[in-house]
C-alpha cells in the first residue's frame, strides 16, 4: 500500500468563465490531518468534492487511496467517508435508521452492521439515543451522527467539509478529539474550514484564495517563516494614526488592538515613541501568516 493518501497535481475546475479551483497540487501521506483553509468561496469545497469523485476535474489529475479520480470515482465514493458540508442525512429517521441506510450504501456486509453500527455510536457518544428521531437533536449531535454515517464502513479516508458550521465551542472541541483519535487508528482526515484557530488541529494546511493555493505546509513551519522580527501588537493607537506612518508596511485590527508589519524590525521603539502607543513583538499566529500570504497575492481578504 502506497504511504500517499491523496495526490494531485494541476487540479483545476471551471465552471463556464469562471474558475473555482486553479491548478493546486498537493501530497498527503496516510494518517494526516489535511487542512483546505480560507473564506467562504475560496474554493474549499470545490477541490473536497472533486477528491470525492463527485465533481469531475475540467483538467488535472489526483488519486485518493491509490484511486484515479477520473477514471475510477465510483471506486473512489466506496473508499471514502464523506460529511458534507450541510447536514444530509435524513431527519425523519431515528439515528438507528439512519446509521444502518449508510451501512447499506457502502455496501457493509449484512453479518457485520449491527457490529459496525454499535462500534460507532458508542465511540461518538449516541448508543443510548440509537432510537431518536434525528430531526429532534440538537446540531452539536446531529454532527456526530453525520460523523458516525461517514466512519459506518470503515474508510481509510474521511473527507469533511466545514464539520463545525453552527457548532458550539464544546462541541467543535470534542469533534476534533474525535478526529484525533480516528488519526491514531491510521485514518487520514481531509477537513475544510474558515476557522483559523481548528487548523491548528491539522498536521498540514493549505490556505486558498480564489481557487488559488496561497500557502501550503505543517503550521508551526508556517508560523516559524513568517517570523522575522518585524510583527508587533499596538495597543492605544489610532486608525490615523497608523496610515500616516511611514514605519509601517500593513496592518489588521486584531479585538481591541493592531497587529502590525514594520518596515524594518529595528523600528518598535520609533513607532512607540510616534504613535503614543504600547507596541510589543510577537510571534506570528496562523491567522497572521494566512493574511499575509492572501495579500502577498494581491487578494482580498
Amino acid at each position: 500500500m502506497s504511504e500517499v493518501a491523496v495526490r494531485a497535481r494541476g487540479l483545476v475546475r471551471k465552471f463556464g468563465a469562471f474558475t473555482a479551483v486553479d491548478g493546486i497540487d498537493l501530497e498527503v501521506p496516510r494518517g494526516a490531518i489535511f487542512g483546505f483553509l480560507g473564506a467562504n468561496g475560496a474554493g474549499k469545497t470545490t477541490a473536497i468534492r472533486m477528491l470525492c469523485g463527485l465533481l469531475a476535474p475540467t483538467s488535472g489529475e489526483a488519486t485518493v487511496d491509490g484511486v484515479d479520480i477520473v477514471h475510477r470515482p465510483e471506486e473512489v465514493k466506496q473508499r471514502i467517508g464523506y460529511m458534507a458540508q450541510k447536514f444530509s442525512l435524513y431527519d425523519d429517521l431515528t439515528i438507528d435508521e439512519n446509521i444502518r441506510f449508510f451501512a447499506d450504501a457502502y455496501l457493509v456486509p449484512r453479518g457485520k452492521v449491527k457490529a459496525r453500527r454499535d462500534e460507532v455510536l458508542q465511540s461518538l457518544g449516541l448508543l443510548d439515543q440509537a432510537r431518536t428521531v434525528t430531526k429532534t437533536l440538537p446540531v452539536g449531535i446531529k454532527q456526530r451522527l453525520a460523523l458516525a454515517c461517514a466512519l459506518v464502513h470503515e474508510p481509510r479516508i474521511l473527507f469533511l467539509d466545514e464539520p463545525t458550521a453552527g457548532v458550539d465551542p464544546l462541541s467543535r472541541r470534542a469533534f476534533w478529539r474525535q478526529i484525533h483519535r480516528l488519526r491514531e487508528r491510521g485514518v487520514t482526515a481531509f477537513v475544510t474550514t474558515h476557522h483559523l484557530d481548528e487548523a491548528e488541529n491539522c498536521t498540514e494546511v493549505m490556505f486558498m484564495q480564489r481557487g488559488r493555493s496561497v500557502g501550503l505546509g505543517p503550521p508551526r513551519r508556517l508560523r516559524e517563516q513568517a517570523d522575522r522580527g518585524d510583527l508587533v501588537r499596538v495597543e492605544g493607537a489610532t486608525l490615523e494614526g497608523l496610515r500616516a506612518s511611514s514605519l509601517i508596511r500593513d496592518f489588521t485590527p486584531m479585538g481591541s488592538a493592531w497587529h502590525v508589519r514594520l518596515r524594518r524590525a529595528e523600528d518598535l521603539q520609533s513607532l512607540s515613541a510616534e504613535l503614543g502607543a504600547q507596541v510589543t513583538r510577537i510571534k506570528p499566529s496562523l491567522e497572521d501568516v494566512f493574511l499575509e500570504a492572501s495579500q502577498r497575492e494581491g487578494t482580498a481578504v
